[in-house]
């Protein structure tokens, strides 16, 4: 090959290591550029076309190797249009030819780029650091589906977007199994139940038949007597209502002249000891019995029912007050009336049951009964065909209990408030018009996954046909420490009118829109491009690509995950491309050695020939 030789060889490797240089330079300075892909150097050696004996030492040449699919790092970023790519793909974006009037005009290339720095500039348009705008599939703000298959420069005008009236109610609730309505006494079974018979018109589903009437009860708390030798003993029926220390006979005495009044209208007096009260239900002699007292109780009462008669046992006196008339008892002696086993001078027992046939509604002059008898089941604003926005009340009634045995069910009716000053026979409360029956594990059965609301009207506004939607387990009755309904989920599908505000980026690669009524609706789908050669794509400026016919034409539908709020940084390794400039400057100076020794070689050569 001899000395020429060698100084051809040594230029062109200083040729090829400014040309690695270059690349490196170039990585170097873009380390911090979003979504930067480096470009490594390879060389590729030369070899002369010459014998098999001959010399082979030959020159070498050097090319870039582009490094497309080798992802940076993915950091969040504060940004909330911001995007990154996790995994293969590319953002298609256009960059326009020139502008009229402040507006972009597009050449109608695409252009492809993982830097996802976009941000929403005056126009509406997603724009990134680099000047290129985002191409994606509009989607239907209505429907929810893309409106094509091409991809295309979204833009996101100062949209209107028009109010949806409310057609569905989404509804998960928990119905607490005894539910403390403020009517509720544990003390009574059955009064934690919707009682028709306090209602002008009965609220059950239109046609259910009046209830016959139950017996109701109040008992008290335990009672003992003034014996206490040889032990404290509980009061029975034969316990006298006064008498001496240590005696069977109540802690403190009834006097003559004390009253008991039944209902407000029937009087029992007490007289002297030892007067005969037999035949008379409005007197009652002071040392006469427990008992006595609450057989003339009932007597005035019209409980004439042997099995409901009041009673005592294990020092717990019980009234009851028959099918007749509900109880109210009042006493002139509250601290004789105490010993009985009820703190306060006036007591009251409720028969359930009774009142007309169900009308499915309750009206303005039974509301407070209602509310009274009746548990809150939450409130969502629904809206009509205009966006007008109104309350949509919901209460939850128990109108059966299994507790009360053979025969009986947990039952609930559903009511929603249609007039919140509704008065007199004006509707206030319209019944959804099903029995929702739970079972003993507190499930449904039979199911009611949806119950539709016909022709909804509240307060004057027509929402029209709103069904609600409980699903298969959506409502259940368990045990509740509060009492209450416990609302897991109310939400419904309509919103008034609102304009856009902001938009954002989704991690699954939708253009959502922030609207001033507050709902986020997907405006555009985002789709990735792949190529079967990316390392072939031409770089153009900003970090953006070209297709080329190495690369082959984009390919959607593919790729990877969109990232939201986030950016991807530059691939380059900046300790790496030091030591790649460490490395390529030695292999420089050594080339530069070479040509040196070479021209030394030279010149002695020519002294010679001198």
């Amino acid at each position: 090959m001899g000395i020429f030789g060698a100084l051809t060889t040594s230029v062109a490797g200083l040729r090829t290591q400014s040309y690695a240089l270059e690349n490196i330079s170039g990585n170097i300075a873009n380390s911090q550029t979003t979504a930067f892909k480096r470009i490594d150097t390879s060389f590729l050696d030369l070899i002369p076309d010459t014998g098999s004996n001959a010399q082979l030492s030959g020159s070498v040449s050097a090319s870039s190797r582009e490094t497309n699919t080798v992802q940076g790092d993915v950091q969040a970023a504060s940004v909330a249009t911001y995007m990154a790519i996790n995994g293969d793909g590319f953002f298609a974006v256009q960059k326009p030819g020139s502008f009229t009037d402040n507006n972009p005009v597009f050449d109608g290339v695409d252009r492809y780029t993982r830097r996802g720095d976009f941000t929403l500039d005056k126009n509406g348009y997603l724009v990134n650091g680099a000047g290129y705008y985002l191409e994606g599939i509009p989607i239907d703000p209505t429907t929810g589906n893309v409106t094509g298959s091409v991809p295309q420069v979204l833009k996101f005008g100062n949209d209107f977007l028009p109010a949806q009236p409310t057609t569905m109610v989404t509804y998960r609730a928990n119905l607490a199994s005894y539910p403390l309505t403020t009517k509720h006494d544990t003390s009574v079974p059955g009064s934690e139940l919707l009682n028709v018979g306090d209602f002008t018109a009965n609220p059950l589903i239109v046609g259910t038949p009046a209830q016959p009437y139950v017996n109701g009860s109040k008992s008290g708390s335990a009672q003992n007597s003034k014996v206490t030798t040889p032990a404290p003993a509980q009061i029975t029926s034969a316990t006298t209502l006064s008498g001496a220390a240590d005696t069977d006979s109540i802690g403190v005495d009834f006097a003559v002249g004390n009253t008991i009044t039944i209902n407000g209208t029937q009087t029992i007096t007490f007289v002297a000891a030892g007067t005969d009260t037999t035949g008379n239900p409005n007197q009652i002699a002071v040392d006469d019995t427990i008992g006595s007292l609450l057989s003339k109780i009932d007597t005035l009462n019209g409980n004439t029912n042997p099995a409901t008669k009041s009673s005592v046992s294990n020092g717990i006196v019980t009234l009851n007050t028959g099918i007749a008339n509900n109880l109210s008892i009042t006493s002139s002696n509250g601290a004789a009336f105490a010993t009985l086993g009820f703190p306060t001078s006036t007591v009251t027992a409720t028969r359930s049951g009774g009142g007309t046939a169900g009308t499915g509604t309750v009206i303005g002059s039974d509301s407070q009964n209602f509310i009274d008898e009746s548990v809150s089941g939450g409130a969502t604003t629904a809206y009509d065909v205009s966006g007008s926005p109104v309350s949509l009340q919901l209460r939850w009634a128990k109108t059966d209990s299994a507790s009360l045995g053979s025969g009986h069910s947990d039952v609930w009716n559903l009511f929603y408030q249609t007039d919140p000053n509704a008065t007199g026979s004006d509707v206030a409360w319209k019944n959804v018009g099903v029995n929702f029956t739970f079972g003993p594990n507190g499930q449904m059965n039979p199911a009611v996954p949806s119950v539709t609301l016909t022709n909804a009207t509240i307060g004057g506004i027509v929402l029209g046909d709103v069904t609600m939607n409980f699903g298969a387990t959506g409502l259940t009755q368990f045990a509740d420490a509060n009492g209450n309904v416990q609302v897991n989920q109310i939400q419904n599908d309509g919103f008034p009118a609102g304009q856009l505000q902001t938009v954002s980026i989704s991690n699954n690669g939708r253009v959502v829109g922030n609207y001033s009524n507050g709902r986020n609706i997907d405006l555009a789908a985002i789709t990735l491009a792949t190529f079967n050669g990316p390392n072939f794509l031409k770089r153009v400026d900003g970090g953006a690509f070209e297709v080329t016919d190495e690369s082959g034409q984009a390919l959607y539908g593919k790729g990877g995950t969109i990232v939201g709020s986030s950016l991807e940084g530059s691939n380059t390794d900046i300790a790496d491309e030091f030591t790649k400039l460490i490395v390529t400057q030695q292999a420089y100076s050594a080339n530069t050695k070479v040509i040196t020794t070479s021209n030394q070689m030279v010149q002695d050569l020519l002294n010679v020939l001198r």
